[in-house]
C-alpha cells in the first residue's frame, strides 16, 4: 500500500506513460465486472438446476447483465490517459481512489449473488435487504467514478449534480418499491436504470459539456 508514493519519489522526472496506467486500470475494471457476471450466472444456474426457470431468475439475470454494461460504460466516459498525462501529480490519488471503485464492483457482484440465494430460498435477507445489498454498492461505484472525474477535471458542475440526484432518486425508488411489496427482481431492474441515467445524460448532452471542461482543464494544465 505504501510502495506507490515511494516509487513516485524515486522516479521523479522519469518517463511516465499515462496511457499505459489508464489501460491497466481499465482492464482491471473489466475483469472485476466480468467476475461479477460469472458469479451471478453461476448462482442462477444452481437455482435453475434445482427449481427450473422462473420470472424472478430471468429478471435477475437481465438486471445483472444490464448493470454490468451500464457500470462499464460510465467508467470509460472520461479520457483518463490524456488528463493523467497533463497532471502527473494526480496519479497517486487516482490510483488509490480505484480501491473504492474495485471494491464497489465486487460488492455489487456479491449483492447479485444474494439475489440468487433469495430466489432459491436460502437467504436470511428479506426483499428490502436484498435490494439494498445491490443498491448501496452501485451508489458507491457511481459516486466514486464521479469523484475521479472531479479529481481529474476539477470544479463544480451543475449538470453532473443533476445526474447524481436523478441516480439517487432511481436507487431510493428501487428500495421504496421493495418496501412496498414489489417483487425483488423487478426492483433490481429498476436499479439497472441507475447507470443508464449517466449514460443517457452523457450521450445526449454531457459529451459536449465534458469536452468543453476537458479543453479548459488541459489548456490550464498545458
Amino acid at each position: 500500500m505504501a510502495t506507490p508514493p515511494f516509487a513516485v519519489l524515486a522516479y521523479r522526472g522519469k518517463a511516465f506513460n499515462a496511457a499505459h496506467i489508464a489501460e491497466r486500470y481499465g482492464l482491471l475494471i473489466i475483469i472485476a465486472l466480468g467476475e461479477g457476471v460469472i458469479g451471478t450466472v453461476a448462482s442462477l444456474s444452481a437455482v435453475v438446476t434445482t427449481q427450473g426457470w422462473s420470472v424472478g431468475a430471468v429478471l435477475v439475470a437481465v438486471a445483472g447483465i444490464g448493470l454490468t454494461f451500464g457500470m462499464w460504460w460510465i467508467y470509460f466516459v472520461v479520457p483518463t490517459a490524456t488528463l493523467l498525462h497533463a497532471q502527473r501529480e494526480k496519479a497517486i490519488p487516482y490510483g488509490y481512489g480505484h480501491i473504492v471503485v474495485f471494491g464497489s464492483i465486487v460488492a455489487t457482484g456479491a449483492g447479485m449473488h444474494a439475489a440468487a440465494y433469495y430466489i432459491e430460498g436460502h437467504s436470511t435477507l428479506g426483499s428490502v435487504g436484498t435490494v439494498l445489498s445491490v443498491a448501496i454498492p452501485v451508489a458507491i461505484y457511481i459516486g466514486s467514478v464521479y469523484l475521479l472525474y472531479v479529481l481529474l477535471v476539477g470544479g463544480r458542475d451543475r449538470f453532473h449534480a443533476l445526474l447524481m440526484v436523478l441516480t439517487a432518486a432511481v436507487l431510493v425508488g428501487a428500495v421504496a418499491l421493495a418496501a412496498a411489496g414489489v417483487s425483488m427482481a423487478v426492483c433490481l431492474l429498476v436499479i439497472t436504470l441507475a447507470p443508464v441515467v449517466t449514460v443517457l445524460g452523457f450521450e445526449m448532452f454531457g459529451h459536449r459539456h465534458a469536452a468543453e471542461a476537458l479543453q479548459r482543464k488541459l489548456g490550464t494544465a498545458g
